[in-house]
């Protein structure tokens, strides 16, 4: 999900429009195969794509504006962001890969006993 969001949000420049498109599609996916816990770690590798792919995109209104303000073309800004954009991207895929193989989902089991059902 995090390379899909950042190739369509790279492909118009817009990490809005990849929200709007895929948000609802990984909740599907996640609703589907009924595992309510990995819908926020989808969510976010949605989220982290399209942030990525808009970043990098070089007709983004934000990468547009930026090089505006910097007074430098918008090839000369989109190349010298892209090795921190993708240095960040290296990260986060690591990180959904470490989360795809351990299938942890950072819940921690607690050393106490079970709350006792309430009194009614």
């Amino acid at each position: 999900m995090f390379v899909v969001a950042g190739a369509m949000a790279f492909a118009p420049g817009t990490s809005w429009g990849s929200f709007g498109i895929l948000l609802p599609i990984a909740g599907s996916i996640m609703n589907t195969l009924a595992e309510p816990d990995l819908l926020l770690p989808a969510l976010g590798a949605v989220l982290a794509g399209a942030m990525l792919g808009d970043h990098i995109s070089p007709i983004s209104d934000t990468t547009i504006l930026s090089a505006t303000g910097s007074a430098c073309s918008v090839i000369t800004h989109v190349v010298t962001q892209l090795p921190y954009a993708l240095l960040s991207a290296v990260g986060a895929l690591l990180g959904y890969v470490a989360f795809a193989l351990t299938g942890s989902t950072g819940s921690v089991s607690s050393s106490r006993s079970p709350r006792p059902p309430p009194c009614s």
